[in-house]
């Protein structure tokens, strides 16, 4: 098990020290899965939303979030993104309780001394929170799941890939 890092000697939260990392590619791929009425997912398919193309709006969103990640995350490095990218998993087949889904992947990558985990996260995060605002209308029992990272890769760290 890893140490905690951002605390130093005194037990109080800190901002690591990054300065003498090696400067790596590296990725991240995160997810967010949204869960909405079956009416719904037919109205984004449609372009029946009165807020517009509820994907393409959370698309822009998503690389939006990613890039305001250490706005949010209070110890998280700026960092410099050489790539964010959104794509969606249309699943409309209901669920149990009758629900569809779409999951978001967010992949954000870059070239430097600390990695983009959050920025996917983060990422994929925003995009299903744009789903949800832009199509609270007419579905406000949609519901957000599985957020985690997928995958990472670079760093000292190495690869990460999520089994299952």
């Amino acid at each position: 098990m890893a140490e905690f890092t951002h605390f130093n000697e005194s037990g109080r939260a800190r901002m690591v020290d990054i300065s003498a990392k090696h400067t790596t590619e590296r990725c991240a791929t995160a997810q967010a899965r949204i869960l909405l009425q079956p009416e719904t997912l037919e109205k984004i398919q449609q372009g029946k939303i009165a807020k517009g193309d509820v994907l393409s709006v959370a698309q822009v969103a998503g690389v939006m979030g990613a890039k305001k990640t250490p706005d949010l995350i209070p110890m998280c490095h700026p960092i410099l993104l050489t790539s964010v990218d959104i794509a969606f998993k249309e699943d409309p087949q209901p669920d149990r309780e009758g629900r569809c889904s779409i999951t978001i992947l967010a992949t954000a990558k870059t070239t430097g001394p600390t990695g983009v985990e959050m920025e996917a996260m983060t990422a994929a995060s925003v995009a299903a929170l744009t789903i949800y605002d832009m199509c609270k209308a007419v579905d406000r029992g949609m519901s957000f799941s599985d957020v985690c990272l997928l995958s990472k890769s670079g760093g000292k760290s190495g690869t990460y890939t999520r089994e299952g």
